[in-house]
C-alpha cells in the first residue's frame, strides 16, 4: 500500500508512465484494492497494442517519433506528441487518433499505406471509448492535460533542502525528489556571472568586473549582481530588444508594401518600452490598441509583403494570429483557412479575433479562401473573458480587445510570457512549445507560482528575470539535449546548453577588440523612405546594425514572421560563413589591427545622403570640396527589394568656383567612367550612375570651392513604389575611400573603447581574459605568443596572426556556448 500511495502520489505530476504504472499496481490483487468488473472490455495488451505495432510503429516507435509521438508503449500513446494528446478517455469519435485512422483530419493514417480495416479501427475506438484503461479491470485512463485559464496559485512546500530558499526553489526541490534527481552544485561564480551578463546586457563580463566579482566574499553577491545588471536601462534595452524584434516581427531593415499597407518600425517605441520597464499589461494594451501619437501601431500592421493574396494574409487576419501566437500561446495559423484538425479552434475564432482589428466590425468568412456567406463580429477566445466594444468603431473595438487580452483573470497572458522568459534564460520552456501554451508543463507548480508572482508584482517583467537568475534551477550546471531527445518523458535536471546569438557573437567581437558593427542606413519616416540621421555612420550594437550573410547563418531572422525560438542546429551555410566567411575574416582583420593601435584612420565622407523607399524623390545637396584635389562619388545600394534594377543618378549637378564660375558634373570626364551607366552619361544635366559604382573626378587647379545639385532615381515611381523599396546612399570623399566602410564613425562606441594592447603578452592576455573569462594556461599561452610574433620584429604581435588567434578562440565550444 505504500507503494501503491507513492506512485498515486507521483501521478499528479500527471506522468503517462507513472500512472500506468499506478494503474498496473491499484489494478494488482496484492495491491488490496477493490476490483473493477471486466464486463467485457477491450483489453490493450491483447487487443490495440497489435493493430499499433502491426501499422503504426514503423513511423511513431521510441526512436523515430515522428510528430513526437511514439506508440511503442501505454504510456507513450497517453503522452501524445507535438500536437497533444491523441486520446480523449470516453470519447473515441473525438481523439485525435481515430479521427487520423478515419482520415477526417489530413493526412489519414497510416501514411502511404492502405486505411485500417473498419473492424481494427472500431477496436480501438471501443478501447477509447471505455476510458483508455490499461487492462479491462484498470481504472479510466486519466483526461489529457487541460491548461486552465485563470491563475491559482500552488502550495509551495515548506522545507527545502539547505540552500534552496526561494519558492521557486523549494518547488523545483519537491519535483526533483518527485522525479529522483538528484541536484549538482550550483555552477562556480565565473560561470554564473558569464551566464548573467549574456542573459541581461547580451554582453561578455569585463574582465576586471568578473575578477572583483569572484574575489567578492558576501553571500548575497549573486542577486546584487542580477539586480545591478537589471539597473543599467540602456544596455537591458540593447540586448532584450533583439528578443522583442523577433517576437514582434519589427524590422528596420526590411519593408515590404501593399497598395495600401506596409511594415511600419516600431523600434522607437520598443526601447523606450523596455527602457521604463513598462508594466507587461500595459506593453500589451499599448501594442493592441496603440496611443496616437507615437504608438507601436506597426504591430497590428503586420508584414504585407505579397499583398493582400488571400484572406488568410490581411493585415487584421495576421493580427488576429500574432496577437494569439505572441501573447496567450495560442495557433491559430490553420484555422485561418479551415477549422483546425488539432485543435478545439475554428475558422470562426480566427475571424472573431480579427474582427477586433478590421476595418470593419463585421467580417465574411472564407473558408480556404470560398465565401461562406457567413459573417463574424468581434469575439474573444474564451468568451467569459470578453468585452463588448462601447461602439463599432475601429478604436473601440481595439480598446476592447486589449482590455480584454489583460483582464485580470486571464493567466494564459501571464503564463505564456513566464513561459518564453524561461525557455530564453534556461533553454527550454516550462511548457515545451512556446506557442503552444496548451501543452502540459514539466511543472504546472513551477508555472503557475511564477505567473501568479508576476501579476502580483504589477506585471514587472524585470522582476520576472531577476526571480529566474536568482533561482537555484537557473545556476545549476547546463545539460546537453541529445539531438534525437524525444518531445515527451521530458524530466528537468537542469538549464539546457545554449549557443551564443548572432548579436552576442557580434557584440563579444566589439567587446574585445574595440571594432563594432556600422549603422549605414538612416532612421525610418513610418513610411518606409530612408532618411538621414545624425546617427548614420556609427558603431552600433550589432541589433541596430542591417543583417548580414554572417548574423542570418548565426540565426538572426529577417523577421517576416513571428520568431519565438531561433534555430540553433549547426548548418552548412554556418560553418561556411564561421571558417571561410569574407565578413567575418575582413572584421577580424579590423579588429586585431585595431586592438593592436595598427588600424590607421579612413577617410571621412565630405557629403552622404540617401534616398529610396516607397515615396522616393531627388534630394538637393551642398558640399565644400575646397582644397580637394581629387573627388570619388561613391553610390552604395543599403537594402533594396532589387539592387539590379535601381537606376541612381545625379542631376543639375555642377562645381562652383570660389569666382562664383560654374563647372556642370556632366561636362567633366571622369578618370574612371566604369561606375557610368550605358547610354552615355549625359542627358539633359542628368550623369546616370550605376546602383554600386565609383566614379574619380580630378578638380585639382580649378579652384572650385562646392558641389552641388540633386541626387535621386531615374526609376519610375509606380516602379519604386510597387516593387523596388529602393534604399541607396550617395557619397563624396576627397580621399580614395574603404569601399567595405563607407561612413567610419564620427566619434564613440557603444562601450568605452579598450585601450591599445601592444605586447604579444597583452594581446594574449586582452583575447583570453575578454572572450573566454580567464588566464590562458601554459601550454595556450606559449603556443599563442609563438603563433602571433611578427618574424620580422619577434617582439611586436602580427596584426594578421592576432586575427587568426582571434579566430581561433572564438571557434572553441567554451566561447561560443553558455555552460
Amino acid at each position: 500500500m505504500i507503494l501503491v500511495s507513492k506512485l498515486m502520489r507521483l501521478a499528479s505530476t500527471g506522468s503517462a508512465v507513472v500512472l500506468w504504472g499506478a494503474a498496473m499496481l491499484a489494478s494488482s490483487p496484492r495491491a488490496g484494492m477493490p476490483q473493477a468488473s471486466p464486463a467485457g472490455r477491450i483489453d490493450f495488451e491483447t487487443a490495440v497494442r497489435p493493430i499499433l505495432a502491426k501499422n503504426c510503429l514503423e513511423c511513431h516507435d521510441q526512436q523515430k517519433r515522428k510528430g513526437g509521438l511514439s506508440l511503442a508503449s501505454y504510456g507513450d500513446l497517453l503522452d501524445g506528441g507535438k500536437d497533444g494528446s491523441i486520446v480523449r478517455p470516453g470519447n473515441g469519435a473525438g481523439s485525435l487518433l481515430i479521427r487520423r485512422l478515419l482520415g477526417q483530419v489530413d493526412e489519414q493514417m497510416p501514411k502511404d499505406a492502405d486505411p485500417l480495416a473498419a473492424a481494427q479501427i472500431a477496436v480501438v475506438q471501443r478501447w477509447i471509448d471505455e476510458g483508455a484503461r490499461l487492462t479491462p479491470s484498470a481504472a479510466p485512463a486519466p483526461p489529457p492535460w487541460e491548461a486552465p485559464l485563470e491563475l491559482a496559485p500552488p502550495a509551495v512546500p515548506a522545507v527545502s533542502p539547505p540552500g534552496w530558499t526561494s519558492p521557486i526553489d523549494r518547488l523545483a526541490a519537491a519535483y526533483f525528489q518527485d522525479h529522483g534527481v538528484v541536484a549538482p552544485p550550483p555552477v562556480s561564480d565565473a560561470q554564473f556571472a558569464r551566464r548573467v551578463y549574456l542573459d541581461v546586457w547580451g554582453l561578455l563580463p569585463p574582465p576586471d568586473a568578473l575578477a572583483a566579482f569572484v574575489a567578492d566574499t558576501s553571500p548575497a553577491k549573486r542577486e546584487a549582481l542580477v539586480a545591478r545588471l537589471l539597473a543599467d536601462n540602456d544596455l537591458y534595452a540593447d540586448h532584450w530588444m533583439s528578443f522583442w524584434n523577433d517576437l514582434l516581427r519589427n524590422e528596420d531593415g526590411y519593408s515590404y508594401f501593399s497598395e495600401q499597407n506596409g511594415r511600419k518600425s516600431i523600434t522607437t517605441w520598443l526601447r523606450g518600452a523596455l527602457r521604463s520597464n513598462l508594466p507587461y499589461d500595459r506593453f500589451v494594451r499599448d501594442l493592441l490598441d496603440p496611443p496616437a501619437d507615437g504608438g507601436p501601431e506597426g504591430f497590428l500592421i503586420g508584414v504585407n509583403w505579397r499583398g493582400e493574396t488571400s484572406a488568410a494574409v490581411t493585415p487584421w487576419m495576421q493580427a488576429s494570429q500574432n496577437t494569439a501566437q505572441v501573447f496567450l500561446g495560442i495557433n491559430l495559423k490553420c484555422n485561418s483557412c479551415h477549422n483546425s484538425f488539432i485543435s478545439q479552434w475554428k475558422l470562426k475564432d480566427a475571424y472573431g479575433l480579427a474582427a477586433y482589428f478590421s476595418p470593419t466590425p463585421s467580417l465574411q468568412l472564407y473558408r480556404c479562401d470560398v465565401a461562406q456567406n457567413q459573417f463574424a463580429e468581434p469575439a474573444f477566445l474564451y468568451p467569459q473573458l470578453a468585452r463588448a466594444p462601447a461602439s463599432a468603431s475601429l478604436a473601440d473595438r481595439r480598446a476592447a480587445a486589449a482590455a480584454t487580452f489583460t483582464d485580470p483573470r486571464n493567466g494564459r497572458l501571464a503564463r505564456t510570457l513566464v513561459n518564453r522568459l524561461w525557455q530564453r534564460l534556461l533553454g527550454r520552456g516550462l511548457v515545451l512549445n512556446v506557442d503552444e501554451m496548451d501543452g502540459r508543463p514539466w511543472s504546472p507548480e513551477l508555472l503557475d507560482w511564477l505567473a501568479a508572482d508576476f501579476v502580483d508584482h504589477g506585471y514587472d517583467v524585470k522582476h520576472l528575470i531577476a526571480t529566474i537568475l536568482g533561482s537555484r534551477p537557473y545556476q545549476l550546471p547546463a545539460v546537453s539535449r541529445p539531438v534525437d531527445a524525444p518531445a515527451v518523458g521530458f524530466v528537468f535536471t537542469g538549464p539546457e546548453l545554449r549557443r551564443l546569438s548572432a548579436e552576442q557573437f557580434a557584440d563579444a567581437i566589439g567587446e574585445i577588440t574595440g571594432e563594432w558593427s556600422l549603422l549605414a542606413g538612416g532612421g525610418g519616416d513610418g513610411k518606409g523612405t530612408a532618411s538621414d540621421s545624425p546617427t548614420s555612420g556609427t558603431y552600433v550594437r550589432e541589433y541596430r546594425a542591417s543583417s548580414t550573410q554572417l548574423t542570418r547563418a548565426l540565426g538572426r531572422p529577417i523577421r517576416d514572421q513571428v520568431t519565438s525560438v531561433r534555430a540553433t542546429d549547426f548548418t552548412t551555410l554556418q560553418a561556411l560563413e564561421l571558417v571561410n566567411g569574407e565578413l567575418l575574416t575582413r572584421w577580424l582583420m579590423r579588429g586585431a589591427r585595431r586592438m593592436t593601435g595598427q588600424l590607421p584612420p579612413e577617410p571621412r565622407s565630405r557629403f552622404t545622403g540617401t534616398t529610396g523607399g516607397r515615396y522616393a524623390s531627388a534630394r538637393a545637396f551642398d558640399a565644400d570640396v575646397s582644397g580637394a584635389a581629387t573627388l570619388w562619388l561613391v553610390v552604395a545600394d543599403t537594402g533594396s527589394n532589387a539592387p539590379e534594377r535601381v537606376l541612381p543618378e545625379f542631376v543639375d549637378a555642377e562645381f562652383v568656383g570660389s569666382d562664383g564660375t560654374t563647372v556642370p558634373l556632366a561636362a567633366l570626364t571622369p578618370v574612371d567612367g566604369s561606375g557610368l551607366r550605358a547610354g552615355g552619361p549625359v542627358r539633359s544635366g542628368r550623369v546616370a550612375v550605376k546602383n554600386g559604382s565609383r566614379l574619380i573626378y580630378n578638380i585639382a587647379g580649378r579652384g572650385l570651392t562646392r558641389f552641388r545639385g540633386n541626387f535621386g532615381l531615374e526609376n519610375d515611381r509606380a516602379e519604386i513604389g510597387s516593387t523596388l523599396n529602393p534604399s541607396v546612399r550617395f557619397f563624396v570623399f576627397d580621399a580614395e575611400p574603404n569601399m567595405q566602410r563607407l561612413l567610419p564613425p564620427a566619434s564613440g562606441t557603444p562601450l568605452p573603447a579598450p585601450p591599445p594592447v601592444t605586447t604579444i603578452r597583452a594581446v594574449v592576455d586582452r583575447i583570453f581574459h575578454a572572450a573566454l573569462g580567464r588566464a590562458p594556461s601554459p601550454q595556450e599561452r606559449g603556443a599563442a605568443e609563438a603563433a602571433i610574433a611578427d618574424p620580422t620584429r619577434p617582439a611586436v604581435p602580427s596584426a594578421d596572426a592576432v586575427a587568426d588567434l582571434l579566430w581561433a578562440v572564438l571557434m572553441t565550444p567554451e566561447f561560443q556556448l553558455i555552460f
